[in-house]
């Protein structure tokens, strides 16, 4: 018996998985900001598109998810963000954008994030680091 309600559970509760990307009331930017400032490419590439565009710096590489994954996991390696602060942010549904500034390894980034809403999910399109 308790074996079957333990599966019961287990199956109710994959059925009501909450999706991080969708569409709710709140900023999107919040939790991308956090993981970015956190240095933490597996959480921040849940919010990726299936391909993306990523410029570190001028190397512009147009990837998958799990390319731009190892790439940001790269950055933080050799860049170990401090602080992450978003200075602008603005865009209409279905596109938006943010623009921050983060204190990382010593060095001074300016960070563009475009992101798009797809099917009712948030999807980030492009990353854009560059040095201040």
């Amino acid at each position: 018996m308790k074996k079957y309600l333990l599966i019961t559970m287990l199956l109710l509760s994959t059925a009501f998985k909450y999706d991080a990307r969708a569409i709710d009331d709140g900023d999107v930017f919040i939790p991308i900001a956090k993981y970015m400032e956190a240095g933490d490419a597996d959480k921040l590439s849940v919010w990726f598109a299936d391909n993306l565009q990523i410029d570190v710096m001028g190397n512009i590489n147009n990837c998958t998810r799990n390319q731009a994954k190892l790439i940001m996991r790269n950055f933080f390696t050799n860049y170990t963000p401090k602080e992450f602060k978003i200075m602008h942010k603005s865009g209409r549904p279905p596109m938006n954008y943010a623009v921050a500034n983060l204190d990382a390894g010593g060095s001074q980034f300016r960070v563009i994030i475009f992101v798009k809403t797809v099917e009712g999910r948030n999807e980030i399109l492009q990353i854009k680091i560059e040095a201040q």
